[in-house]
């Protein structure tokens, strides 16, 4: 018990409260055997010390909620957006952190009394934007994971941005970053084929500044990688019309 209470109270604020905070009460109580009421107090007053700021942890429970709505869209949970969950923890934070996350995710996606709009709606209220944009660059990918977006699943991923207050243009950006067509690089940095030149490197200029990797770095080193991802694909669809237009 002593290393799963310590990965949890690592770096989390606001989670602890709100919505995500009754849920992570209700399901540390069935996964980890003597936890206390008490140790959920303790929980929420070291959390209470810096509830204002989006901290690792933080965005790490976010992910872990977010995506156990997108995985259950369809009405069936595929073992590869499981194996895509998993794999990107391990990757982001390490095997042994990673398999506690892993652990607290299998009860989470078996409760089915969730709202995602309240979810959503804490984490837009404490997450910053920039932050909120990473979210759904990472719920695209996860919905990827088994190579096909379904519809259904793509009516969650706009009703969590919607909720989170991402944008339509936001919102049409990311997804091009996973779809490939003639219009994918103009979607991405949000303008029309009709855009001059002059209106395409202002576009530019505005996406930099908007995904900047270091807009995401009070999360920690280990977001800093999907935040480069991201903004890769911006710059590669910039260089993609530059060479398209002779520039």
């Amino acid at each position: 018990m002593a290393s799963f209470t310590k990965w949890l109270g690592a770096g989390l604020g606001w989670s602890f409260g709100g919505p995500i905070g009754a849920l992570l009460g209700y399901m540390i109580g069935n996964v980890i055997d003597g936890f206390t009421q008490k140790d959920l107090q303790d929980f929420r007053q070291q959390a209470n010390r810096h509830s204002k700021t989006t901290h690792s942890g933080d965005f790490e429970i976010s992910l872990l909620v977010l995506s156990s709505f997108v995985i259950k869209a369809d009405g069936k949970i595929d073992p590869r957006e499981l194996d895509f969950v998993r794999a990107y923890f391990v990757k982001m934070y390490g095997k042994d952190r990673a398999n506690h996350a892993f652990r607290l995710f299998k009860g989470i996606i078996q409760n089915k009394d969730i709202s995602v709009r309240q979810i959503s709606l804490q984490i837009r209220q404490q997450m910053q934007h920039a932050s909120r944009l990473q979210l759904m660059h990472y719920l695209f990918s996860l919905a990827k994971a088994d190579e096909v977006v379904t519809p259904d699943e793509l009516d969650m991923l706009q009703k969590i941005a919607g909720y989170l207050n991402i944008s339509s243009y936001d919102f049409d950006s990311i997804k091009a970053m996973f779809y490939k067509n003639s219009e994918s690089a103009y979607k991405i940095l949000e303008i029309e084929k009709t855009a001059t030149d002059k209106e395409l490197k202002a576009a530019y200029r505005k996406m930099v500044k908007k995904h900047h990797p270091d807009k995401v770095k009070h999360l920690g080193e280990e977001h800093l990688k999907g935040a480069e991802e991201k903004f890769l694909k911006i710059q590669e669809a910039y260089e993609q019309i530059k060479k398209e237009r002779g520039l």
